[in-house]
């Protein structure tokens, strides 16, 4: 079997022209293992990833991308299912059993597309499945938001009580005060809140808002995010308290405002 490949990240000139002219080395987004044994699909994948901002590293079979995983601790790991040695459902099943890996998402990358694969796939742990034929463009945003649920998922463990100025939201009571005074909100309203108020000053997306709060709840569009605000606010208001800071950036999304200075 050929050995894994770790892929360096691009230089600035095929990044950006710009860059090129003597301006900052682009981001670095992350690093992704790629368990891929057709080599044609993992080049794509790969150009398409290291593009983007991302370090990659490229298995071929089922051992060596354990081994990688441990070694490298990616922030996401892709998994084809018909690989050599172990296939990517147990490679899968091996990540969630570790407590070290258990925690970094797995997308399974797939030309399976019965819907028992994709059930199996998620009763062994994985956070999406993508089915091939793909977009690069579709692989890449799943990409995205597995990479931001998980770090929403590590900031709700470190914020389990947020508070700006006189508004307190304490996650483990499912309770919201203003000035000590208790704003029944529903889960999703409350989540909503609790997102914005986590990183006040930053800017959500609605798009970005859909998937942290409602993740994998059905179809919903873009403009729910707006009606949630807008009850939001209003039931602040029922309570005749304050409103929280929460504003609408127009043609964005929403922020919650920082505190002045």
């Amino acid at each position: 079997m050929g050995a894994a490949r770790q892929v360096e990240p691009m230089t600035a000139g095929r990044r950006r022209g710009r860059e090129a002219a003597g301006g900052p080395a682009p981001e670095r987004l992350g690093k992704v293992l790629l368990l891929e044994d057709e080599q044609d699909v993992a080049e794509l994948i790969r150009y398409n990833l290291v593009k983007e901002g991302y370090d990659v590293l490229v298995s071929c079979n089922g051992a060596e991308a354990l081994r990688l995983a441990r070694e490298h601790r990616p922030d996401v790991i892709l998994l084809d299912i018909m690989v050599p040695q172990l296939n990517g459902w147990e490679v899968c099943r091996r990540l969630k059993q570790d407590a070290d890996l258990a925690s970094i998402p797995v997308i399974m990358v797939s030309g399976r597309v019965d819907e028992g694969d994709k059930v199996l796939g998620f009763e062994l742990g994985a956070d999406d499945y993508v089915t091939k034929p793909f977009s690069p463009r579709e692989l890449l945003a799943r990409i995205r938001a597995v990479l931001r649920r998980r770090g929403l998922a590590d900031a709700k463990e470190k914020k389990r009580h947020l508070k700006a100025g006189d508004l307190e939201i304490d996650r483990d009571r499912f309770e919201v005060r203003m000035k000590g005074r208790a704003v029944e909100l529903t889960p999703k309203e409350f989540e909503l809140l609790a997102t914005l108020v986590a990183t006040p000053g930053r800017v959500f997306g609605r798009e970005e808002l859909l998937d942290i709060v409602w993740g994998r709840d059905g179809f919903v569009e873009p403009r729910t995010v707006d009606v949630h605000v807008a009850r939001l606010r209003a039931k602040f208001a029922a309570a005749t308290v304050e409103e929280p800071g929460v504003e609408t950036v127009r043609g964005v999304g929403y922020r919650f405002r920082e505190a002045e200075s």
